[in-house]
């Protein structure tokens, strides 16, 4: 199976090597806590949530992104990526869509 390359991983879904070689931080890799509960940060691969249960889940993996130790790795990794779902360094991809569009402006 091919992977879209033009579309982001979220780093719940990489594999150890792709966190390994994505987090590397001053010769550590702090692993992201996403890996640890993916369907947290991504939604339920085989069911579908209602609104109520996506917010839920969203508001909790928010505080577990709140507490990460990959988080200044993800958030510049989110804003590189442009996801367009999931919850990438406790925020949605409108929520970065925002950051970068700032960032642009500043620059």
């Amino acid at each position: 199976m091919t992977r879209n390359i033009n579309r982001p991983l979220h780093p719940a879904r990489m594999s150890l090597a792709e966190v390994e070689a994505a987090w590397q931080v001053g010769g550590e890799t702090p692993l992201p806590e996403c890996t640890y509960d993916p369907e947290l940060h991504v939604g339920p691969r085989l069911t579908i949530e209602t609104s109520e249960e996506r917010a839920a889940r969203e508001s909790v993996a928010r505080e577990v992104c709140a507490s990460c130790p990959a988080l200044p790795a993800c958030t510049l990794y989110a804003l590189e990526a442009r996801p367009t779902s999931g919850i990438w360094a406790g925020r949605t991809p409108d929520e970065l869509a925002g950051e970068v569009v700032e960032e642009r402006e500043v620059a």
